[in-house]
C-alpha cells in the first residue's frame, strides 16, 4: 500500500480532508454569486450589483451546480445556507 508523503500545511486542510468535504470548494466569485441568488436576487440584479454580465452569473451558477451535483434553485439556496453565506 502506498502512502502519501505530501507535507501538510498548518491551518490548511489536507487534500484528503478537502476531498472528503461534503461541499467542494467554491471560488470567492462563485460564493458571491451564490450569496446574491440565495438572497432572492435575480440573475440580472446579481449581475448589476457585482458588475458582471447576466451570462457570467449563469456560468458561475452552472459551475456551482456541476461541482456540487445540484439541479434546482432550492438546492442552491440550501447550499448557501450550509456554507453560511
Amino acid at each position: 500500500m502506498l502512502h502519501s508523503t505530501q507535507p501538510t500545511v498548518p491551518g490548511r486542510p489536507s487534500s484528503t480532508a478537502a476531498a472528503q468535504s461534503p461541499h467542494p470548494a467554491l471560488s470567492p466569485r462563485e460564493q458571491q454569486v451564490l450569496q446574491h441568488i440565495a438572497q432572492g436576487h435575480t440573475y440580472a440584479g446579481t449581475a448589476r450589483r457585482i458588475g458582471i454580465s447576466v451570462h457570467t452569473v449563469d456560468v458561475y451558477l452552472r459551475r456551482i451546480r456541476a461541482k456540487c451535483g445540484l439541479s434546482s434553485q432550492a438546492e442552491l439556496v440550501r447550499l448557501a445556507l450550509a456554507l453560511d453565506l
